[in-house]
């Protein structure tokens, strides 16, 4: 759940720096010059959409690094870190990825991986998680981690982040041109766009971004069912998957960092379903019943 909390959050921030960028340089004059250009618009709002999506994919390990805390195990001092660091070779191995860089941190029971590609990619556990779990839970929780790269999770959810990106910006710009126009009905002499339109466009992308985040959950949720249907495959069985997330369904898991919070392999359901990145962990046993 930590990385995609992360990667939204840090979405949310670069897309509105680099619009009021935009907005400073110039830009929302030329596009409402002789009217709203709505072919410019749309053109505008996918390279600030997917621009944001993708410097937010960039980042996106790197943040989890630091907001976690996690250290990455680049010679083994322990007998577990040694364990760790093989279990994730096999099982990036036998899913035919390159070797992701391995990492611990301390907290309550959880888990994340996250990379701009697969060949970049890092595989987080917190030594709650480590220290709760048995080897073989623990290790099915690295393969649920390990086919979210396979599947490459992150690389498909910035995609969906772009095009809901560039429809946020459209439609907030089209409702601030609007608004704008109508503050601005009387006032004859004045040219290019006003205040009003760069207010109301920047409380749309806010409003319409948090909107558009239960599309990107829904996507999250559905993602979290394929990778715990990987962790069966690499592991064999989905016994030792099930068994792992009735463990965690009797655990005390702390959320990961609101900025990461579809990344992780223990997600809480939030106040609305619809916004949970993470489906209910008794749809998630059920769902590798029936394979």
């Amino acid at each position: 759940m930590k990385r995609i909390v992360l990667f939204l959050l840090t979405n949310l921030a670069v897309m509105l720096v680099l619009s009021v960028v935009t907005s400073l340089l110039g830009v929302n004059k030329f596009l409402t010059a002789n009217g709203l250009n709505l072919g410019m618009l749309l053109v505008f709002a996918g390279v600030i959409g997917f621009g944001g999506a993708f410097i937010s994919l960039l980042m996106s390990k790197s943040m989890a690094k630091w907001s976690t805390g996690a250290r990455v195990i680049e010679h083994p001092g322990s007998s577990t870190e040694v364990w760790l660091v093989d279990t994730v070779a096999k099982l990036a191995d036998k899913a035919g990825l390159p070797m992701p860089e391995v990492a611990i941190y301390d907290g309550e029971p959880n888990a994340f991986a996250t990379g701009a590609t697969k060949n970049s990619s890092l595989v987080a556990v917190s030594t709650g998680l480590l220290q709760s779990m048995s080897r073989e839970e623990a290790e099915a929780v690295l393969a649920h981690e390990v086919a979210h790269i396979a599947n490459g999770d992150m690389v498909t959810l910035t995609l969906i982040q772009g095009v809901v990106n560039t429809f946020v910006i459209f439609l907030s710009r089209i409702v601030g041109y609007v608004v704008d126009s109508f503050l601005r009905r009387n006032d004859e002499e004045s040219s290019g766009p006003g205040i009003g339109y760069m207010v109301t466009s920047m409380i749309c992308e806010v409003v319409f971004g948090v909107l558009a985040s239960m599309i990107v959950a829904w996507f999250s949720r559905q993602r979290e069912f394929r990778a715990d249907a990987g962790a069966a495959r690499l592991m064999g069985s989905a016994v030792p998957m099930q068994n792992a997330l009735r463990r965690l369904g009797g655990l005390h898991t702390e959320p990961l960092p609101q900025n990461m919070a579809a990344s992780g392999i223990a997600g809480g359901q939030g106040l609305m379903a619809l916004f949970a990145t993470h489906p209910p962990l008794e749809e998630r046993i059920a769902a590798l019943s029936v394979r």
